[in-house]
């Protein structure tokens, strides 16, 4: 269900239920001359338009405006958008706290811009990494007073963070689109194989391969393929619906 598109009984519905509430993040990046400025956007977004039509879950309206560096190329003429960290994490912090108070505790937000790195983290997940935890502290500390973790009623807070109790830090939940194992096995790129081939697959308006790709990052794309981008779209969707099911942590 789109959010945008909602109704309060409806919003009371999916918050009593505890649907998955779900955000694709991505950036405006110059990705040579075949792909379109949002593929880092589209690529998630469109997946989790396939899964919001399968499952009760939201699709909040996409954020594209990411950290997404001028390392690539020069912004001038080429298209890339690129809004500091710092700016980010505000946005983040704020929008977190927001939707805590309406009532979600089933937030997950997904990348596709520099997630190769994930682990270590990147200046976009990174912001809003932070602006998770920054929000779920001041909600908890807000709802249940200072020093909430050191009272009695909190003395089962291990084993309900590594079970299947309430874990608050679990509410917001920030994720490469591709999990660990299958960046092992299909290797990401930046308007290459992968990425075009992808984008084939989710967004073949916003591909045009009469365009000449010159620059080294682009030479992969030469084999991309629709057939090769809806395997590595089927993997990636499976494990999106395991995990938005409850069925991976």
């Amino acid at each position: 269900m789109r959010y945008e598109w909602m109704f309060p009984e409806q919003l009371g519905r999916a918050v009593a239920e505890n649907w998955p509430a779900v955000l694709p993040i991505g950036v405006l990046e110059y990705h040579a001359d075949h792909l379109v400025f949002g593929t880092d956007g589209l690529i998630p977004l469109r997946m989790l338009e396939r899964l919001e039509k399968e499952m009760d879950m939201i699709l909040f309206p996409p954020f594209f405006y990411g950290a997404a560096s001028y390392a690539v190329e020069v912004p001038e003429r080429h298209g890339t958008i690129h809004i500091p960290s710092e700016t980010l994490n505000l946005f983040a912090k704020d929008l977190f706290a927001s939707l805590l108070r309406i009532g979600f505790r089933n937030i997950h937000c997904f990348f596709a811009h520099q997630s190769e790195n994930f682990i270590q983290g990147m200046p976009t997940d990174l912001a809003f990494k932070l602006g998770a935890r920054q929000a779920i502290f001041a909600f908890l500390e807000k709802e249940r007073g200072e020093g909430w973790w050191g009272r009695e009623e909190s003395a089962g807070y291990y084993e309900k963070h590594h079970g299947k109790g309430e874990n608050p830090f679990n509410w917001i939940q920030i994720h490469p689109l591709k999990s660990p194992r299958l960046q092992e096995k299909w290797h990401g790129d930046h308007a290459g194989i992968s990425e075009t081939s992808q984008m084939m697959d989710l967004c073949p308006e916003g591909v045009n391969m009469d365009k000449e790709r010159k620059r080294w990052f682009t030479k992969s794309a030469d084999g991309a393929s629709l057939e090769h981008g809806k395997e590595i779209d089927a993997d990636i969707l499976a494990d999106l619906r395991k995990l938005l099911k409850g069925e991976v942590s």
